[in-house]
């Protein structure tokens, strides 16, 4: 009786950690270096976490579309995605096209990402913003009554 009491208990508290895993949150993300965010996706795909995007998620930031597997990634209505070619600092601080980094950004989107971009013009220093119904019909609704953890 006391191994059957003990094996449910386990199972519950299994069953418990598997409903419960954490949220983590993406509200107001300008992006920053490629391989920042490379590191930082692949270990919040390791954990499993879900990746709610509320609010901008824009540049580098994009990354966690391809790094987090879909069905880990929801969007609420305030979500704003900025997508934008890859660049360097040129002479005299310019701005200047890195296309071996962008080839690779793009490479990294979801192939319905990358159809929404191409239709844009693909990837150029000018940002181009998917949000809305466009976005919600690319990703599942999230629920603003989730606990979530700001994007770390």
């Amino acid at each position: 009786m006391k191994f059957a009491t003990g094996l449910l208990a386990a199972v519950l508290v299994l069953a418990g950690i598997e409903t419960s895993q954490a949220l983590v949150r993406i509200t107001e993300d300008r992006g920053g270096r490629i391989g920042t965010y490379v590191d930082k996706y692949q270990g919040l795909r390791q954990s499993g976490e879900t990746v709610m995007i509320d609010g901008l998620c824009a540049s580098a930031c994009t990354i966690v579309l391809g790094a987090v597997p879909h069905d880990k990634i929801c969007v609420t209505p305030r979500a704003n995605l900025g997508f934008h070619a890859a660049w360097d600092l040129g002479v005299n601080g310019r701005a200047v096209t890195n296309r071996e980094a962008t080839d690779m950004l793009y490479s990294m989107y979801p192939s319905q990402v990358q159809r929404w971009i191409a239709q844009r013009g693909g990837l150029t220093p000018r940002m181009i913003f998917l949000r809305g119904k466009q976005l919600m019909n690319m990703y599942k609704p999230c629920y603003l009554d989730a606990r979530a953890s700001t994007s770390r």
